[in-house]
């Protein structure tokens, strides 16, 4: 049995919305009720009785998700205890999407080893569609992503902010612009990029269109060159013209919400690695 379906299901019986319970594991809600259609035929049982106006839970759902709840408690206890007992307290993964903490790398490890000089750094790459879901799901210990507001199990700590600004080719009619707004750039080709969350998509505005589709991109580095080879344009922030240039576009400022870089960690790591990190990303402010 799939454990993720069981937290489908029960994240449905929190809901008992299908649209709302997608959103809270990043994903539309025709995947999540296939998967929840699936459990219940390996169940052999209705879960949810479901109208067009509500969903609610059938007695033996209510059963069911008793018991899928302490059958999860238990597998994210043993989870986090193996993991307590076989790595080293002192190192953890950093997930770093993008470019991370541009400048301010230096500064919150200076920090951090300020509060505790053993501690290590082991790196992975996170892309635009996992970031939340590398760190509550234990791929990282820390994660350094976009914030546009809260996430189930996560705890976010502010780093830096930045303005956004759309890349654009050396060729087009925006590429000598000051400044634009998203009316400027609402009705032009968008790169589609890959999303983790809804509120992604309602601060990427007129850029989200696409996000969902099987060739959205997914890692920051690659949009500079992508919008010089297709002639579309996407959104990024300001830093990117510092980290990834490439001659054959150009980063224009664009009006709008700016970038939000936080350090995600889980609640319910309580490791003293993990409050050292916590404490110094604050420092940064």
């Amino acid at each position: 049995m799939d454990i993720r379906a069981l937290r489908y299901a029960v994240t449905l019986a929190e809901e008992l919305h299908f649209g709302r319970a997608a959103q809270r594991h990043y994903i539309s809600p025709q995947p999540f009720g296939r998967h929840i259609q699936r459990l219940e035929r390996e169940l052999g049982t209705q879960l949810f009785e479901r109208t067009s106006r509500r969903v609610t839970l059938t007695p033996e759902g209510e059963r069911l998700i008793a018991e899928a709840r302490t059958l999860l408690d238990t597998v994210d206890s043993l989870t986090e205890g193996n993991r307590r007992r076989t790595a080293d307290e002192n190192l953890l993964t950093l997930g770093v999407l993008g470019f991370g903490l541009a400048e301010r790398w230096r500064d919150l490890t200076a920090a951090v080893h300020g509060h505790d000089p053993a501690i290590a750094f082991s790196y992975a790459e996170l892309d635009l569609a996992d970031q939340y879901e590398a760190v509550r799901s234990h791929r990282v210990d820390v994660g350094i992503v976009q914030y546009v507001g809260p996430v189930d199990g996560l705890v976010f700590e502010h780093a830096l902010t930045m303005p956004r600004v759309v890349v654009v080719p050396a060729r087009s009619s925006f590429a000598d612009a000051d400044r634009l707004t998203e009316a400027d750039v609402s009705d032009s080709p968008w790169l589609p990029t890959a999303l983790a969350h809804p509120a992604l998509e309602a601060w990427s505005g007129p850029a989200a269109d696409g996000s969902h589709s099987r060739g959205a991109l997914r890692h920051p580095a690659a949009i500079p060159s992508a919008v010089a080879t297709t002639g579309r344009i996407a959104l990024h922030a300001e830093a990117a013209s510092r980290f990834y240039p490439h001659p054959d576009v150009r980063f224009v400022p664009l009006d709008g919400p700016p970038v939000e870089i936080a350090v995600a960690t889980r609640a319910t790591d309580d490791r003293h690695a993990i409050a050292a990190v916590r404490h110094a990303t604050r420092l940064l402010g």
